[in-house]
């Protein structure tokens, strides 16, 4: 117990560190959130892996989202509205030291399952009521928004505006280029995306969602080979982690399957990876020797206020 509980000191004295650094002067990402879409702990646990979150608040993480930041323009983008969208615009003013807009230049969405889409509800007139803010999505997803309220009311009434982004064709944001493709995912209502940011310094791929490697029309470990930083789907662990649950239910990679992919690459490769999207059960969330595992075998977890420039 007491070695967990040093761990997770520690992890909060990194995270304090890492909000005090020297902005860079070309673009950047900071991650805003590293939990599936129920965050953690995550409504209803009060199983091991999330009693202790739920007594301590430095454990606490909120859902996955990235911010990509351009030092030049002064503007930034958001990856994802989460239902925690109200604290990540928060803790973004602060760690930027309010030098930016309270609200992004744009939002860009992967996908329509309720951690990646929902945070779009803060922007209607019942609070920030914005005008025209523009949120980019795949046109599956866009016909969605259009078509189905509580959305639709924000498109009629121009509180945003929806901008259809084509497969595999990169748009140009300021200094920075975004480019959507799809990837195999439950895909209820919207097709899924993944996106590659490239940047002045970086090339990223960011995919947080994904039923199986083996499914995509691409090869990861090239994809992973030709940026500099990856952050991959990782929810579950093992395939025992929901108990009572069928995990069929739910397909992802597993982060074992994703490292035995991954096994015979060298160090330059497995460094470039780093999980994020962790399911509240998994270890890699409050197992410190979990993650010490991962982090031996030459990979990354992504953690919260984290800085990539």
């Amino acid at each position: 117990m007491m070695k967990k509980t040093l761990f997770f000191i520690f992890l909060m004295v990194l995270q304090i560190k890492t909000f005090a650094f020297e902005e860079p002067k070309s673009s950047y990402i900071i991650v805003l959130g590293v939990a599936q879409d129920g965050g953690y702990p995550h409504m209803g646990c009060q199983k091991e892996c999330c009693k202790q979150a739920w007594k301590n608040p430095a454990m606490r993480r909120n859902v996955v989202s990235l911010a990509l930041v351009d030092p030049v323009n002064k503007k930034w983008y958001l990856f994802e509205a989460t239902p925690d969208i109200k604290q990540q615009l928060q803790n973004f003013r602060t760690q930027t030291q309010q030098k930016y807009p309270y609200l992004p230049e744009g939002v860009f969405i992967t996908h329509a399952h309720i951690g990646h889409y929902t945070g779009l509800m803060e922007f209607g007139r019942e609070v920030m009521g914005t005008k025209n803010l523009k949120v980019y999505v795949l046109p599956k997803f866009k016909s969605y928004l259009e078509q189905n309220g509580p959305w639709s009311q924000l498109v009629k009434l121009n509180n945003i505006n929806l901008i259809e982004l084509t497969a595999n064709i990169s748009i140009n944001i300021a200094n920075n280029t975004v480019a959507a493709f799809t990837v195999p995912h439950r895909d209820e209502y919207s097709e899924t995306a993944g996106f590659k940011i490239i940047t002045p310094t970086k090339k990223y791929l960011f995919i947080p969602d994904i039923d199986k490697w083996n499914k995509w029309d691409r090869d990861i470990v090239t994809e992973i080979k030709n940026v500099d930083v990856a952050l991959l789907d990782a929810t579950f662990y093992t395939n025992t982690e929901l108990g009572n649950r069928a995990i069929a239910e739910v397909p992802h990679p597993l982060v074992t399957e994703t490292e035995a992919l991954l096994a015979k690459e060298d160090l330059k490769t497995r460094q470039k990876v780093y999980f994020i999207h962790f399911n509240h059960t998994n270890p890699l969330l409050w197992k410190p020797e979990t993650q010490k595992e991962v982090l031996k075998n030459g990979f990354n977890l992504a953690h919260q206020a984290q800085v990539f420039h």
